[in-house]
This record gives structure tokens, C-alpha cells and sequence, in this order.
């Protein structure tokens, strides 16, 4: 996921603004988690890919 995607990301439930940990990458996130501080909810980044599906709908 490319950090510039962080100006267009918004939670999936709430709408409101999403706060990156990036645990391995710099301007390319390979791993790391999106966290609404409105919902409590994190969004888990694998392989480069943010999975924004809704908590009840992951798997």
C-alpha cells in the first residue's frame, strides 16, 4: 500500500479518518495496521494490502 493512499482512506463503518502503524515498509507499507480511533476498530495491512471489509465480515 502506498502512504499517499492515507489522504483518500477513511474508515469503512464510520467514515472518519484512519491512523497508519507501519510495521514494515516506509512510502511502500508492506505490513502494518489502519486504526479508527472513532470505532476502535484495526484494519490489519498484509502483503502490501489494506483489508478494509468490515470486522464481522473477515475472516
Amino acid at each position: 500500500m502506498k502512504r499517499d493512499l492515507m489522504d483518500i482512506l477513511a474508515c469503512p463503518m464510520c467514515k472518519c479518518d484512519l491512523e497508519l502503524e507501519a510495521v514494515e515498509g516506509d512510502e511502500e507499507i508492506i505490513t502494518g495496521t489502519l486504526y479508527c480511533a472513532k470505532c476502535d476498530e484495526f484494519y490489519p495491512i498484509e502483503e502490501g494490502i489494506p483489508n478494509l471489509l468490515p470486522p464481522d465480515l473477515r475472516r
